[in-house]
């Protein structure tokens, strides 16, 4: 081999070193935990926006459906509440059943040594 042969391989091999530490810099910078963080958290953000524009754009479309379904979701969440209020009304007992001091199971001073 030639001199210059070997003088251009040295350089050569000091670019790609010099091309690798960048690459392992800017590998290192967007594998820190706080970037992958950062940018999950984008990540999720714009799905969240694009979720409430198709979700907007729905209730847009058909209003009546989405009260409905709303509703329904209401009534689910007050069912037992509203099972008792029925079953007080169908069986006459219009008071508030449970509001009296005596009726309370176990009182405070019962169970004290």
């Amino acid at each position: 081999m030639s001199l210059a042969r070997i003088e251009q391989a040295k350089r050569n091999q000091v670019l790609a070193k010099a091309r690798l530490d960048n690459t392992l810099g800017a590998l290192q910078h967007r594998l820190r935990p706080g970037n992958l963080a950062g940018e999950a958290w984008d990540g999720v953000k714009d799905k969240s926006a694009d979720l409430a524009e198709d979700a907007l754009q729905a209730v847009k479309k058909r209003p009546g459906t989405v009260s409905l379904a709303v509703g329904a979701f209401a009534l689910f969440l007050a069912r037992g509440p509203l099972t008792r209020a029925v079953g007080r009304y169908i069986s006459g007992d219009d008071e508030d059943v449970g509001n009296e001091p005596g009726d309370a199971e176990l009182s405070v001073s019962e169970g004290v040594s």
